[in-house]
């Protein structure tokens, strides 16, 4: 049987990944307005667009290209950002997932440094390496984007590269320019100690993990965008 991209309910102690739906457009429209300094380079909606952009992502969803997550703080039962599975590609047999992407996320000002996205990344990966079986994870940002990069290592990915002129550039004033994407990856030997290591950073708390984008530095915990 071809694999169907269908994204399940995934839960930590903190975050809540629910598959992303116009219910959640009313939180989604207040964390996307809360100070949005650290979304330079990365597609996080206003707040007028937040209906077309969950539009946008269902749409995605239905032509199987796309399974869009909406983060919910399990503290406030709040919708405080978004993530997804995006671009699955499958075995050359055609059955089964062979790799997945993991991008489009973003988290409210108030999220960020609270530990949602380690975990957040924490249950994306382990659902793509013990249930679906993948051989890879991606996950991409624009390379300029130093803080995203230095998070994405942090959770475990290994740096492959800079693609040139990859995709559509998110930072002002560059409507309809490329940009250069830094790919990283998990591979499935490399889960099992990524694994260990994400949730020791967990069980540590956020005082000791994503909070600080780049080790000591003060910034927020940045967000990263496929």
């Amino acid at each position: 049987m071809s694999f169907i991209l269908e994204g399940p309910v995934l839960q930590g102690s903190h975050v809540r990944l629910e598959p992303l739906g116009r219910r959640h457009a009313a939180d989604l429209a207040v964390a996307a307005e809360e100070d949005r300094g650290s979304y330079r380079f990365t597609w996080v909606p206003q707040e007028s667009e937040v209906e077309q952009y969950i539009d946008t992502q269902l749409a995605r969803a239905a032509a199987g290209k796309m399974a869009p997550y909406a983060q919910v703080e399990r503290a406030s039962g709040k919708a405080v950002g978004a993530t997804a599975y995006w671009d699955p590609r499958l075995w050359p047999t055609g059955d089964g997932l062979c790799a997945i992407e993991v991008g489009f996320t973003w988290l409210a000002a108030s999220a960020q440094g609270s530990g949602l996205n380690t975990e957040s990344k924490y249950l994306l990966f382990r659902h793509a390496f013990e249930n679906w079986g993948v051989a890879r994870v991606d996950l991409k940002t624009d390379a300029r984007n130093i803080r995203s990069r230095a998070a994405i290592e942090k959770a475990g990915a290994r740096f492959e590269g800079v693609l040139r002129n990859w995709s559509r550039s998110w930072a002002p004033g560059e409507d309809g320019r490329l940009r250069d994407s830094a790919i990283f990856s998990i591979t499935a030997a490399e889960w099992p100690a990524c694994r260990s290591e994400l949730e020791r950073r967990i069980a540590r708390g956020p005082g000791h993990h994503d909070g600080q984008g780049q080790g000591s530095s003060p910034h927020p915990d940045p967000v990263t965008l496929a």
